[in-house]
C-alpha cells in the first residue's frame, strides 16, 4: 500500500468534502481518504499499481485541481457543482 497526499485549491466545506471522498473511493485500488479542508490537503492510502495521474484526473474533473494547476473560472464552477452535491448528499444520511 501507498500513502499519497495532495494538495488542491477550490476546497470550501463539508460538501467539498463528502464529493471529492466517494468518487476517489469509487476509483479501483483506493483503500481510504482523508481530507483536510484547513490545509486543502487529500491523503489517500491506495495500491502501489494505482497511477496517481488517475487520482489527479479525477480530483481535477470534480473542480478540484491540483494546487499546482492553474485554477480557472470552469474549474471554481465545477467545485461549486461538486460541494452542492456534497451538501444534498450529506443532507439525505440519516443522522446517528
Amino acid at each position: 500500500m501507498k500513502t499519497e497526499k495532495i494538495t488542491i485549491a477550490n476546497l470550501k466545506c463539508a460538501g467539498c468534502e463528502t464529493t471529492i471522498k466517494s468518487e476517489l473511493l469509487k476509483i479501483e485500488g483506493v483503500d481510504s481518504v482523508t481530507i483536510d479542508q484547513e490545509n486543502d490537503t487529500v491523503c489517500l492510502i491506495h495500491d502501489d499499481n494505482l497511477d496517481r495521474h488517475k487520482i489527479i484526473q479525477k480530483l481535477h474533473s470534480l473542480g478540484y485541481p491540483e494546487a499546482t494547476e492553474e485554477n480557472g473560472l470552469l474549474q471554481q464552477l465545477k467545485s461549486y457543482a461538486s460541494c452542492m452535491i456534497g451538501k444534498i448528499n450529506n443532507l439525505s444520511r440519516p443522522k446517528d
